[in-house]
């Protein structure tokens, strides 16, 4: 199974994994399953850092690809359809980085693994 990590997820993952569902954990550490990170979420955590609404270890440039790495984690590029697939999405969800996820789950067939309701009600897969 091919996974996308929304943002709160990734940072949980790393940081607070008590705070991740069980069977979100037991996904992600399943030796079968690709686990990857958006491009978007990596922006996110760039503009809430620098907006102060997020505290890191680090800088984001250094966080987030040396927390991917150490946890197994791939990127996964912004690419034009997920982008355009994004933006035809119903407004069931005004944040553009979790309309950007799902546009990327629903172009390549990702299951987002995510406690946002929100993005539950969205035709892509969700698990939590």
């Amino acid at each position: 199974m091919k996974l996308l990590l929304d943002t709160c997820t990734f940072l949980w993952l790393v940081g607070s994994p008590e705070l991740v569902s069980g069977r979100a954990l037991a996904l992600y550490r399943a030796a079968d399953n690709d686990v990857f990170l958006s491009a978007a979420s990596a922006w996110e955590i760039g503009v809430k850092h620098a907006s102060r609404k997020l505290m890191l270890r680090d800088r984001p440039d250094r966080f987030v690809p040396e927390q991917r790495k150490a946890h197994g984690i791939s990127p996964l590029p912004i690419d034009e359809a997920s982008a355009l697939n994004g933006a035809r999405l119903p407004h069931l969800h005004r944040d553009p980085f979790d309309r950007l996820l799902v546009g990327q789950s629903i172009m390549h067939g990702m299951t987002i693994l995510t406690p946002d309701p929100l993005i539950a009600q969205y035709p892509a897969p969700v698990i939590w």
